[in-house]
């Protein structure tokens, strides 16, 4: 049976899903389009799909009409397939490279900032409480599917980054003035860096409880990085070899 109707109570249940409030409480998220949904599902994360076309993903499915599917996507081009998925497991294991992420707002540096960080073997990335929320699809469609493979936790940094202090990890902000050039900086042992706000940085409260500031060296014309570029070179450098 193909569902046609936007009143089917399946589709008001995925659309609710797209508040955050509701999404928090069931601990379920929507994706969209078939590399995601087969990333959901080799991360065996994936319950439930929605699609025009008979597939198979070993979950249930529902097949919907079009003008259904139109209705429920939210990409300029319609998916053939939506997946509803149940939150990713966070690890308590940090690793020793932690990306901190304070008060970063835009979904679209965070989904590139969790793609990067697969790209350059950096083990946990931390987000504020006031961060983009991880499950924000503009997020995960940016991520490319790197969110099911990278650890993505949210912690209260006002307590985390002293109980990471705690546990021998050196935690560094970002900035030119008395800092470090990133190149310079011996990434062999536990190393945590704070990225801030798009238009304010680091947190005047967050800054009190940092190491050290590093800074990447770039041309005098140019004042700042956007957040998502500036991360992903910092991470790029925590990963070379020495």
């Amino acid at each position: 049976m193909v569902i046609d109707s936007k009143e089917n109570k399946k589709i008001k249940y995925l659309n609710k899903l797209r508040t955050n409030k509701f999404m928090q409480e069931e601990k379920k998220f929507i994706i969209e389009g078939e590399h995601l949904v087969n990333e959901a599902k080799k991360a065996n994360v994936l319950l439930e799909t929605f699609s025009v076309s008979d597939v198979n993903y070993s979950v249930p499915n529902s097949l919907v009409s079009e003008k259904v599917m139109n209705y429920i996507s939210t990409l300029p081009s319609i998916s053939n397939v939506i997946g509803i998925c149940k939150f990713i497991p966070e690890d308590n294991n940090l690793g020793s490279k932690i990306i901190i992420l304070d008060n970063v707002q835009d979904p679209g540096n965070l989904g590139t900032i969790i793609r990067s960080a697969k790209a350059f073997d950096i083990d946990t990335i931390v987000l504020s409480i006031d961060t983009v929320k991880k499950y924000n699809e503009k997020v995960v469609r940016a991520a490319q599917g790197m969110l099911f493979k990278v650890n993505v936790v949210t912690k209260d940094l006002k307590y985390f980054i002293p109980y990471i202090k705690n546990l021998g990890y050196k935690v560094y902000g970002t900035n030119v003035v008395n800092g470090v050039d990133v190149e310079n900086i011996n990434n062999d042992g536990k190393i945590a860096v704070v990225m801030g706000n798009e238009g304010n940085g680091i947190g005047k409260d967050i800054l009190k409880l940092l190491d050290e500031n590093i800074y990447i060296k770039m041309n005098d014309n140019c004042e700042s990085l956007n957040v998502a570029v500036a991360t992903s070179i910092i991470m790029y450098e925590l990963n070379k070899k020495r």
